[in-house]
């Protein structure tokens, strides 16, 4: 089984910026598709990134296509997202999870805690 931390997340003004971290443990994840996926208040969870175990594969949402970019490093185990010119609509708390696929668009493993971000106008 493998346990996902999620941190970074803050509070930044319209404009800023901010970079997630995505810690594994209890297992690899060096193999495995990983996504970033938010949930704002009062929506559903949501797709926001993907990346194939490689780091050659990406897949972005359309609302943070040119601001958001996922990065991994299989040898730390860990999954980041940097997150430029955040606007309000960010704001959500955001989690990583393992992926059948970049296709599926879905987390497929147990879902962490979360972290925080909130962009304010």
């Amino acid at each position: 089984q493998v346990q996902l931390v999620e941190s970074g997340g803050g509070l930044v003004q319209a404009g800023g910026f901010l970079r997630l971290s995505c810690a594994a443990s209890g297992g690899t994840v060096s193999r495995t598709v990983m996504g970033w996926f938010r949930q704002a208040p009062g929506n559903e969870r949501e797709f926001v990134a993907a990346m194939g175990w490689s780091g050659i594969s990406t897949y972005y949402t359309d609302s943070v296509k040119g601001r958001f970019t996922i990065s991994r490093d299989n040898a730390k185990n860990t999954v980041s997202l940097q997150m430029n010119n955040l606007k309000p609509e960010d704001t959500a708390v955001y989690y990583c999870n393992t992926m059948l696929s970049i296709a599926t668009m879905r987390g497929q493993g147990a879902w962490g805690q979360g972290t925080q971000v909130t962009v304010s106008s």
